[in-house]
């Protein structure tokens, strides 16, 4: 149930003197869009008459059906801290909607909703606590990003040798005034990188501050002279960026992920939960890592998971159970990265999961040794698979994997195939630096 009313949206509005009204959305890709009204036409868009050019957005519809419309959701409006106080800026985040009223199947936000709605049905909810790394660069004399830094900060650094920590503070102070509650921030491991970690809160709206969040970084980090980007894998020689999802189900209030009496502390739903991720993450990592440069990151050496593993500490695991007991008690998916559509990822997160607490689907026996340091023959003789090395090979399993392409539907899963292989096709006809410094001289 809404804790909003149309009344509420337009007394706010009014009382706090915003004049522009943000409506956002999400194309399939996870790029946030929008509309902006002025607050004379809040209440068409409160009556969801506000019209868009769905032939506009790459993976939405042709030019023959593109007329849609957005729905917005109440419970999503905030002010922009950053904006005028005369005259604010707030946003509402809006479903998609056809002309005939239905939802559109190729919304992420739909996708996410339906898959939750799922989950419901069987009496459950997930809450979901993202760990997002971001960098942020110099940018140049224009006004564009490069990839350049002077720090040399690592982890955990602090001011004055992490140049970041001024821009960090005001975007954790940012996003707490549009009231989200964060739980750590600090330095990560290669210069120039930094995680601000929101508390787990209810699936749709982890997805929908996965959102906000990237907004406010990317804003906050302009009015510094700098530039944020979430690429998975920025910079060579050093480590890239993840979004580490951690994951809990609730039954009547409670976690079912904890058993106080098993040797991990696990329930035997979360032993099934495990199982469902390591059975579909092949497929997965198509959404998880999104990119061609994704897959620059999931390479030895760099603390990013490769092979298809868990256990109770191990970093080096793919899915990872943290110290933590009863109401606490959690799963750790390491391999996302924050490119990611977080409405996509977590719908098949969510899905996989739950398919293997339906179908009891039991992971191997934990690995709790360094997966990076060992052998070809060490990680056979353990049976040990690895994830999609490329994103062509990750589509491939995507396509293969009949849970995944269910829960995207056929819109989603088609245009965004299709979109990706045109990506990898262009990449794979690109003459690179690499390229010339090693075969122009010599050949």
């Amino acid at each position: 149930m809404s804790k909003y009313t149309k009344e509420d949206i337009m007394k706010l509005v009014e009382e706090e003197d915003v004049e522009f009204i943000r409506l956002q959305f999400a194309d399939i890709f996870g790029n946030l869009k929008n509309i902006a009204i002025t607050s004379s036409q809040l209440g068409r868009a409160l009556n969801n008459e506000c019209m868009f050019d769905g032939s506009a957005i790459e993976g939405f519809t042709g030019i023959e059906e593109s007329d849609m419309f957005l729905y917005p959701d109440l419970d999503t409006i905030a002010i922009f801290p950053w904006r005028p106080q005369q005259g604010k800026v707030a946003r509402l985040i809006c479903d998609v909607h056809k002309v005939n009223g239905e939802p559109f199947e190729g919304n992420p936000r739909y996708i996410l909703k339906k898959a939750i709605q799922e989950l419901t049905d069987m009496g459950y909810t997930m809450e979901v606590g993202p760990e997002c790394e971001f960098f942020l660069f110099d940018i140049d004399e224009n006004g564009r990003p490069t990839t350049n830094t002077n720090e040399q900060a690592g982890y955990f650094d602090m001011g004055p040798t992490d140049f970041g920590e001024n821009a960090r503070r005001d975007m954790v102070m940012t996003l707490e005034d549009m009231g989200y509650t964060i739980e750590a921030s600090h330095h990560e491991m290669a210069p120039a990188q930094h995680e601000i970690n929101v508390q787990h809160e209810e699936t749709l709206q982890a997805a929908d501050n996965i959102m906000t969040f990237k907004l406010v970084v990317k804003t906050i980090a302009k009015r510094h002279g700098l530039h944020a980007t979430f690429m998975p894998k920025p910079k060579l020689g050093t480590n890239g960026s993840g979004m580490h999802l951690n994951m809990s189900i609730y039954k009547d209030g409670q976690n079912i992920f904890y058993d106080p009496n098993d040797v991990n502390g696990l329930s035997k739903e979360a032993y099934y939960f495990i199982g469902g991720l390591m059975k579909h993450i092949k497929g997965m990592t198509a959404v998880l890592n999104p990119l061609v440069n994704s897959y620059k990151r999931l390479v030895p050496g760099y603390e990013a998971p490769m092979h298809i593993s868990w256990s109770r500490s191990n970093r080096s695991s793919l899915i990872r159970v943290p110290a933590t007991k009863g109401n606490n008690a959690r799963v750790e998916l390491r391999s996302p990265d924050p490119a990611a559509n977080p409405y996509l990822a977590l719908a098949l997160c969510l899905r996989a999961g739950m398919d293997g607490i339906k179908n009891e689907i039991m992971p191997p026996a934990s690995i709790d040794r360094d997966l990076y340091t060992m052998s070809r023959a060490e990680r056979k003789q353990e049976g040990l698979e690895s994830i999609p090395t490329s994103l062509p090979d990750a589509l491939l399993e995507l396509e293969k994997d009949k849970l995944l392409v269910d829960t995207l539907g056929e819109h989603i899963t088609k245009n965004y195939i299709r979109a990706k292989k045109a990506e990898w096709k262009e990449y794979s006809a690109q003459v690179t630096q690499w390229e010339l410094d090693r075969y122009l001289l010599n050949f």
